[in-house]
Formats: structure tokens, C-alpha cells, sequence
């Protein structure tokens, strides 16, 4: 089985691309995935991102972080495949907003379940590609695959994950990751 672990960056803000409602106009600066068939890593650039829908497109499933709705809307900007609705994926931000009722970052996950978090943030990406400063971008997507895997799998092997809710308090929620599930954005 091949899970593809998976998110992007972005060229722009959603001010720049006139709103929230435009996330196809944000553009893709890098999308990295990381393939458990493969055992590998790969960096997309724009120039690339045919070839990363079709990896998405071959996996058996896809696990990311806020991917039905950021990742796949800013990929049909160059895309008219409706990834959300065809591919096998797994949001693990939509799966716990279910279990605890709001949404939650992957930042406060990964430091309470696996200790790490994230190194930067999406407008520290999109300063940083402006200044050309390609390969840490790059880097960056990199290391959000990663902790998005390892929060997964944290997950499928202990039937939960952590977070800090609102007043800083540790919080567990239980989750069911064991086994592929089609997860699609509410209609």
C-alpha cells in the first residue's frame, strides 16, 4: 500500500489573490510528498505540478494536513481534476475537527503528540520565495510532510493524538487512522 504524504506552499497570500474564495490563484511555489512505497521524499516545482497530481492521483491514499480545502483548491489552479472528489485521502485536520468540534493547526498537534511542530509558517514560505530563497521553502514543505507522517502514524499505531486546547491545557482525542478512509469536503 502506498501512502502518499503530501502539502504545498504558496506563491501568494489569500489577500493577494482577492480572497479566501481564490485559493486556486495563490499559486504553487513547491508541493513535497513523501511515498511510502517508494521510501522517499519528492520536491515539486510549479513547473512539476502535473507530475505531483498524478502521484496523487496513483496513491492509495493521501494523508495531509488541510489538503481538501487548501491543498487540492490551490492545485485546481492548474488542474481540472477534482482531487477532493477523486482522490482516496485522509485530512487529518477535517478528522479531528470532527472528534473535537473546531478546527485545530497542525503545530499544536505535532508538539503534543510527537514533541515537534512546525519550523515556520505558510507567509514565512511566501516571504522566503520572494527573497529567492527557493531551497529553504522547499526544506520547510519538506519537514511539514514529516510531521504530518509522524502525527499520523503516531495515530494508527496508538489510537490517538494529542493538543493544546484554547487555555493550554493537554488534551486527548482518541482516532481511528488504522485503516484508509475516503474523506471528502462537505458538499
Amino acid at each position: 500500500m502506498d501512502i502518499v504524504y503530501f502539502d504545498l506552499e504558496t506563491q501568494r497570500t489569500a489577500n493577494d489573490a482577492g480572497g479566501w474564495d481564490k485559493k486556486a490563484a495563490m499559486g504553487m511555489t513547491v508541493g513535497a510528498t513523501y511515498s511510502t512505497g517508494a521510501g522517499r521524499y519528492t520536491v515539486y516545482g510549479e513547473d512539476r505540478v502535473h507530475d505531483l497530481v498524478g502521484q496523487l492521483q496513483r496513491a492509495d491514499l493521501v494523508v495531509g494536513f488541510n489538503v481538501i480545502n487548501f491543498d487540492y483548491e490551490v492545485l485546481m489552479g492548474y488542474t481540472v481534476i477534482d482531487l477532493a472528489h477523486s482522490v482516496p485521502t485522509l485530512d487529518l485536520m477535517v478528522s479531528l475537527e470532527e472528534k473535537i468540534g473546531h478546527r485545530i493547526g497542525l503545530d499544536s498537534v505535532a508538539q503534543s503528540t510527537i514533541g515537534c511542530g512546525k519550523t515556520a509558517d505558510g507567509l514565512d514560505a511566501i516571504k522566503w520565495w520572494r527573497q529567492g530563497r527557493k531551497v529553504e521553502v522547499a526544506r520547510y514543505c519538506c519537514f511539514d510532510v514529516k510531521v504530518t507522517r509522524l502525527v499520523h502514524e503516531h495515530g494508527m499505531a496508538n489510537g490517538e493524538v494529542f493538543y493544546h486546547d484554547r487555555l493550554g491545557r493537554k488534551q486527548r482525542v482518541g482516532v481511528d487512522w488504522s485503516r484508509p478512509a475516503r474523506e471528502r469536503a462537505a458538499a
